[in-house]
């Protein structure tokens, strides 16, 4: 067995040779220029990067200015480096015919990276509840396995408080609260056309953490009569789902029964284009105040309709 001179006490050659600037020059993060296209994605990314309007911008904004906030990647065990932070940057470079991009290397471990990836993309204005719900999840599993983990500093995290500081730590560092970042997650029990249907913005947020307590044959049923019957649980059937799922009594008829049960929010409703009726109203009247306004004038013209018909 060889025996290393750490291990004797002694101070390695790589260590006696170089300077306290040296080694602390060695820990600095550096920007380097890096190919887009070489640089692999985060393993299971839940944020989607989509090729829509905002992306045209970016793209036409790189091809102008040049990508101006540096990338976060780490380096790859097997060579090259993965993106942490910046893969709609990425995209847009490549769309942009860019072939070199600033980014920063930062040695990270899985959780750490999963981490700051999730971070760093719950700062964006717009999310979709799945990619928060898949997000979320991702962070809490990471702040969990790094609870279980000893050094020299610290004593392993006791197992009845594990869990409960785990999700104090996560909603410390995000913009929901503890109770709405435990919903969010349970929207990763959903079944993809259901959630789907959460991100489009046919079914709402808490209906749909309701429905995430159906068993998965139980979703694929609701599914199907949602497509049939063209309607969505409204909070209170999603809540009598649920119960009736949790008796064993959630069966296809009960399904297509609770679902079929009028919502007040779901009644017909009149539309009127509002370009048919605007230049009645002064810009930026209130709808309430336009509903309000239009109910009084149907009120006089049907008073005085019955007024002429009496006086024929």
């Amino acid at each position: 067995m060889s025996v290393k001179p750490r291990d004797l006490g002694m101070t390695p050659l790589d260590d006696l040779f170089s300077t306290d600037e040296s080694r602390a020059e060695a820990q600095l993060e550096k920007v380097i220029k890096l190919n887009p296209d070489e640089i692999s994605d985060f393993p299971n990314h839940p944020f989607k990067v989509n090729q829509d309007d905002d992306m045209a911008e970016m793209v036409e904004s790189i091809k102008k200015y040049g990508v101006l906030v540096p990338a976060l990647v780490r380096p790859k065990e097997d060579g090259g480096y993965e993106m942490v932070a910046g893969h709609r940057r990425k995209f847009a470079a490549s769309l942009a015919g860019v072939s070199e991009i600033p980014c920063i290397v930062r040695s990270l471990t899985d959780d750490e990276a999963t981490i700051v990836m999730v971070d760093s993309n719950l700062q964006r204005e717009k999310i979709l509840p799945s990619e928060k719900a898949f997000a979320y999840k991702m962070k809490l599993e990471a702040i969990k396995r790094q609870g279980r983990r000893t050094d020299l500093t610290s004593a392993p995290l006791e197992p009845k408080l594990k869990g409960s500081r785990s999700n104090e730590e996560l909603a410390a560092n995000s913009p929901d609260s503890r109770s709405q970042i435990q919903r969010y997650i349970r929207l990763t029990e959903l079944i993809p056309p259901v959630l789907q249907m959460v991100d489009d913005g046919k079914i709402a947020f808490r209906p749909a953490v309701e429905l995430s307590y159906l068993s998965k044959e139980q979703q694929e049923s609701l599914y199907s009569t949602m497509e049939c019957e063209d309607c969505t649980p409204s909070l209170a059937q999603a809540i009598k789902m649920k119960e009736f799922s949790k008796d064993g009594k959630l069966t296809d008829e009960v399904i297509l029964s609770i679902i079929q049960e009028e919502k007040p929010n779901q009644r017909e409703q009149l539309k009127i284009p509002k370009e048919r009726i605007s230049k009645y109203f002064a810009p930026g009247t209130p709808a309430q105040k336009i509903e309000d306004t239009i109910i009084k004038a149907l009120e006089l013209y049907r008073k005085r309709e019955r007024q002429r018909d009496m006086e024929r």
